[in-house]
């Protein structure tokens, strides 16, 4: 993507790469907020799980309207595949189906800055935690569904549509790790044509 090399390595990453950079974070969040001794276990398990909520709404608006936004400029365009078109155009890409830290760590923070506003201490600790719990699942999710082949089940439904989403009904299919919000605004994808498909089932 770009002719510096040392620009090129960083918008590559193994997969293995979030998991090294996040799981010790949400632990450490999760680890405050039960420190902190100011909320009830249940509490935090509630905020926690809002946490999650919250990124799976996060995760199908930035899909849709960002990732998916058509810019007119050329500037805007090369700033587009960057973010998203590459991953488009090669989707079997080992090394750009997850957010390099470089992208993600900033993300986190300004989303970490916005959820203060609202509330501190052990919820704020709780909710992000459950936040980027909700990232971290979509990474992994993400990077299976384009390099594993399901069967049965939810991961292979989930697969089905995000193929058909790569295929052929790029307008639909936006949630990753989850297909409620496609459900809600109207853009789920119930193609049972199968020919999408075939793309992954070799």
């Amino acid at each position: 993507m770009f002719k510096s090399s040392f620009l090129e390595s960083f918008s590559k990453i193994h997969f293995s790469v979030p998991l090294i950079v996040y799981i010790p974070i949400i632990s450490y969040l999760i680890y405050l907020s039960i420190a902190a001794g100011s909320l009830s276990l249940l509490a935090l398990l509630g905020l926690f799980l809002t946490g999650l909520f919250i990124w799976s709404f996060v995760e199908y608006f930035m899909h849709r309207f960002i990732f998916h936004y058509q810019p007119s400029s050329k500037i805007g365009n090369r700033l587009h595949f960057i973010f998203h078109g590459v991953h488009h155009d090669y989707p079997k890409d080992a090394y750009r189906l997850v957010l390099p830290p470089s992208v993600s760590l900033p993300l986190a923070f300004l989303f970490y800055c916005l959820f203060k506003v609202f509330v501190t201490g052990a919820a704020l600790y709780s909710l992000f935690a459950g936040f980027l719990l909700g990232y971290l699942i979509y990474d992994m999710v993400h990077y299976a569904l384009h390099h594993h082949t399901f069967k049965t089940g939810f991961l292979k439904r989930l697969q089905r549509r995000h193929i058909i989403h790569h295929y052929s009904e790029d307008d639909k299919g936006f949630g990753v790790s989850s297909s409620f919000w496609d459900r809600v605004f109207g853009s789920y994808s119930d193609n049972r044509t199968g020919a999408a498909s075939s793309q992954y089932e070799k």
